[in-house]
């Protein structure tokens, strides 16, 4: 990992830290080089006020598909705003989505899991390296209630295909955790989660999840429940 302490020695130097801690810990031993990908959810923004709390020197960045739901941006507008944060944005190539749209149609996704991932690829994963290149740590809101798939991750993480160490800060949380932060700090959420969205993403790819469903049941839930992930999140343990 060149000059990278491994997942183990990270879990070493920043036992017994909070959040906040091992944040300011990280931009510390990698200056300018920390970086956190926000979409908006629950987890990010719980992430997001921990952030601008701290005023904690992390970059903050979201990747806009062009298929995002009006609450997402409302909310994105909204966190700008009430955390004096800058958010920079990243979006898919113009000519290769413009390639893609053609050949495939706009909905092309619904058509087959092969187009659905390369549309993910393009709108989402191809941004991705382009937001992390130059960087050494991205800090994400996965956590491992999420879906089975993420039981196995780890707090830090090793991200051989984008080089990159990953801290995972919520990993553990429950949803409960998650939703008492934002009700005790006042952070702002997106409207959907109101309705019965839990995990938000694209506007066609999602939809709310009903009584007794897993987290994961609303997005992509026309396909195989093991082909439930867009390859922004690559590890051995997950189908991407």
């Amino acid at each position: 990992m060149d000059h990278f302490l491994t997942p183990a020695q990270l879990h070493a130097e920043t036992a017994g830290l909070s959040i906040a801690a091992t944040l300011a810990w990280l931009t510390e031993r990698h200056p300018g080089a920390v970086t956190f990908s926000s979409s908006f959810s629950y987890e990010d923004q719980v992430i997001t006020q921990i952030i601008a709390a701290h005023n904690l020197p992390v970059s903050v960045f979201t990747l806009d598909t062009g298929r995002l739901f009006s609450q997402t941006y409302t909310l994105w507008q909204t966190t700008r705003q009430t955390y004096d944060l800058s958010i920079k944005a990243y979006y898919p190539d113009a000519a290769v989505l413009e390639a893609f749209v053609e050949t495939n149609g706009p909905d092309a996704f619904y058509q087959s899991v092969e187009h659905r991932k390369n549309c993910c690829h393009i709108r989402k994963v191809a941004p991705l390296q382009r937001a992390l290149s130059g960087h050494a740590v991205w800090v994400t809101g996965l956590r491992a209630e999420h879906s089975p798939n993420r039981e196995n991750l780890g707090l830090f993480e090793w991200d051989e295909h984008n080089r990159i160490i990953k801290y995972n800060p919520l990993l553990h949380w429950d949803t409960a955790a998650v939703k008492e932060h934002i009700r005790k700090h006042h952070v702002p959420y997106n409207t959907l989660h109101d309705q019965g969205y839990v995990s938000i993403g694209c506007a066609p790819c999602t939809r709310a999840i009903k009584a007794g469903e897993d987290f994961r049941a609303g997005r992509w839930w026309w396909e195989d429940n093991s082909k439930k992930e867009c390859g922004l999140h690559r590890h051995p343990s997950i189908s991407t």
